[in-house]
């Protein structure tokens, strides 16, 4: 051994504490990038598979029924229309005072009842 030095292994230096830049601030910016990154990775992955695969095309397809035979609610609905006349011709005539229309309101909403509708008020 050489001489001045005891065999004993000394440890090296604590290391010193790195000045904090606000560590909130560090990960919300770093999210934001890794936000980014995605993205763009994202969007060049969608671009090689559109050259590969061809451009995405979506269409539209309508499908048109054939016309149902007249229902027996179209027949009765028509039943009501003398009283759905009334009550607009009442409605119009008295306007800001409805109250007097109540009549013709009951009838139509009883014709309709009576005939399986919904009354629409």
């Amino acid at each position: 051994m050489p001489r001045g030095s005891s065999g004993v292994n000394r440890a090296p230096p604590p290391a010193t504490a790195q000045p904090s830049d606000g560590g909130i601030f560090r990960n919300i910016r770093a999210t934001i990038v890794d936000g980014f990154a995605f993205g763009a990775g994202n969007a060049v992955s969608h671009r090689v598979v559109d050259s590969v695969m061809g451009p995405r095309t979506f269409k539209h397809e309508t499908v048109v029924s054939q016309a149902a035979p007249a229902s027996p609610v179209a027949t009765s609905m028509s039943a009501c229309d003398i009283h759905s006349k009334a009550f607009q011709d009442c409605v119009n005539h008295f306007g800001s005072d409805i109250s007097k229309c109540q009549f013709y309101m009951d009838m139509l909403s009883e014709c309709k009842k009576n005939s399986g509708s919904v009354v629409a008020a």
